[in-house]
């Protein structure tokens, strides 16, 4: 009854992608063994089977890099007078290689259609760091073919200009961005009218990055709720958040505002210096001004006196308002910039009264690096990407966002975090009151070992 059934074929297999061909030109991911692996090969012998009643499939086990697959069948035909025959038999098929076309466009080195290029024209790349890891949490980056690091951006790469599109446009949702396109003609079939285009698309990210100080226009001050003009960025996600160190007034400016009234940043964030506080005095009640906008909650006025740590032998002290009264006390390190003593290079500050100018602008509380280092029982993902070589200066910006995340609750909830088995927690009696993440917000790292899957050689 197994007549006319072939007892051998073939089935073809991609080995770039470690897929096989379902024929007329379509390429599936099947496990060894597994349920559409049989059922591929039973697509095969269709036709031959429709004059017998197929009872059982099933594999028989061969060695995985013998290039075999057995299926061990069993039919039933109706033969004379109402009788019903059984039989098993075997089928076995050669598994040939063959290059799938995506796995042959690669290697050809004509794989992408689209491009998005991703820049920054800044020295910080705190935003960078906070935009891969919100890539990594809504899964963007899964349909690009390659991304590749450059001194100032990324470029990610697609097979399709659809995927290039979704990819700006969620880069257009959460930072504020512009962006611009354009195609270049690669060939055309004058017969059929179709068109093969390469496309760029270029995505330029607004040059603010958390804990700049920048200085406005008078008019978008103004148009703020008369802000002062010297503010405080204290983060970036879809939009730049500014504080008025002078009055706690809040402002947000989102990608199209922004190239309205472009501003730059005034400092490096290596001309951060250290002062220590002499003296302070939290300012409970500030008469606010005419038109004055929203004011902050999380932070707290203050009037401090405050040295230089690389001055403490004179008696050289500087009067600031600052944001900071909620963490800073007398004897606090911390960190800001020093205005009365440099030369400001910015249109709008030269133009400003000097008056108007603050002496010094503190940015955050400094803490023992080393310490919170050592203590961090937490880590992030991070985008495989063909990188240019790493300095130390990218290790330590590496380390300031990921400071940032300890101080910084809002952006916090955004990333995804995961706890570091590899550090134990530590008790808090030697807490220097350090902001840390808390368990509550880790996640486990899914780790699948070689226990899990049987290894190489065991049973399905």
């Amino acid at each position: 009854i197994t007549e006319g059934i072939p007892k051998q074929g073939t089935v073809h297999f991609c080995k770039q992608c470690e897929r096989y061909l379902q024929p007329p030109g379509t390429w599936i991911q099947c496990a060894l063994e597994s349920r559409e692996l049989l059922a591929l090969c039973l697509k095969k012998i269709k036709a031959s089977l429709s004059k017998v009643r197929l009872i059982d499939a099933g594999f028989i086990w061969t060695e995985p890099h013998s290039k075999r697959l057995k299926l061990k069948l069993t039919v039933q035909k109706e033969v004379i007078n109402g009788a019903v025959l059984q039989q098993v038999f075997v089928v076995e098929y050669i598994v040939q290689s063959q290059m799938c076309e995506d796995c042959h466009r690669i290697e050809a080195k004509d794989f992408w259609k689209a491009v998005v290029q991703v820049r920054q024209k800044t020295v910080h790349k705190k935003t960078f760091y906070y935009l891969e890891q919100l890539i990594l949490k809504h899964r963007l980056h899964q349909n690009t073919l390659r991304i590749k690091e450059i001194h100032d951006g990324l470029d990610f790469y697609y097979s399709s200009k659809q995927h290039a599109q979704k990819m700006v446009d969620f880069l257009q949702c959460t930072v504020p961005s512009r962006s611009k396109s354009s195609q270049r003609l690669i060939s055309h079939d004058i017969h059929s009218n179709v068109y093969n285009y390469k496309s760029t698309f270029s995505v330029e990210i607004v040059p603010i990055c958390k804990d700049n100080v920048v200085c406005l226009s008078p008019k978008l001050a103004q148009s703020l709720g008369n802000m002062s003009q010297i503010c405080v960025c204290i983060r970036v996600t879809s939009t730049i958040h500014l504080i008025d160190p002078r009055t706690l007034q809040i402002a947000e400016i989102d990608g199209s505002t922004y190239w309205r009234h472009p501003f730059n940043s005034l400092f490096h964030p290596k001309q951060l210096e250290e002062f220590i506080i002499m003296d302070i005095n939290r300012v409970h009640e500030k008469k606010k001004g005419a038109g004055a906008g929203a004011r902050s909650n999380k932070h707290t006025l203050a009037e401090a006196w405050v040295r230089k740590t690389s001055e403490l032998d004179t008696d050289h002290q500087y009067f600031c308002c600052t944001h900071l009264g909620h963490i800073l006390n007398p004897g606090d390190l911390v960190l800001g910039f020093d205005l009365a003593n440099c030369n400001l290079n910015d249109e709008f500050a030269n133009k400003m009264n000097p008056q108007h100018i603050p002496d010094v602008v503190l940015i955050k509380k400094s803490y023992d690096r080393s310490k919170r280092q050592r203590r961090r029982n937490w880590k992030l993902k991070e985008l495989e990407r063909d990188r240019e070589a790493t300095d130390t200066d990218d290790e330590r910006q590496y380390q300031d966002f990921l400071e940032d995340l300890e101080e910084d609750e809002t952006i916090r909830k955004n990333v995804n975090i995961y706890r570091n088995a590899d550090i134990p927690v530590e008790s808090d009696t030697d807490d220097d009151g350090a902001p840390r993440i808390s368990l509550a917000e880790m996640l486990e790292d899914l780790h699948i070992s070689q226990d899990a899957t049987g290894g190489e050689g065991a049973e399905m």
